[in-house]
């Protein structure tokens, strides 16, 4: 049995060099968000109605209440793991 990502959602190769990435790389419609760790981000790249549902605002409140919301990478962080991320993601995905 594999697990597949939710087609809503790409997540591309990170370099070490996210601020390389250019906005013209991400659709109409979705935004970038970095996942994980600072020393192992992920990107990836989801649809703005996201932001809206309240599974997504509760784990940003997490996240701003625990880290803040400093952006280095010039992109929306999520300092949290990326499994559970996924795990989020898909529950959107059913849901909608």
């Amino acid at each position: 049995m594999g697990f597949r990502l939710p087609s809503v959602i790409r997540k591309s190769s990170s370099n070490g060099n996210q601020a390389s990435s250019t906005v013209s790389d991400v659709p109409k419609g979705f935004l970038a968000v970095y996942v994980g760790d600072e020393s192992k981000m992920k990107r990836f790249i989801i649809p703005v109605p996201y932001l809206n549902q309240p599974l997504f605002q509760r784990l940003l409140s997490q996240a701003e209440e625990e880290y803040g919301f400093d952006h280095p990478m010039g992109g929306l962080t999520i300092p949290c793991r990326e499994d559970t991320f996924i795990d989020l993601v898909a529950r959107l995905n059913a849901s909608s």
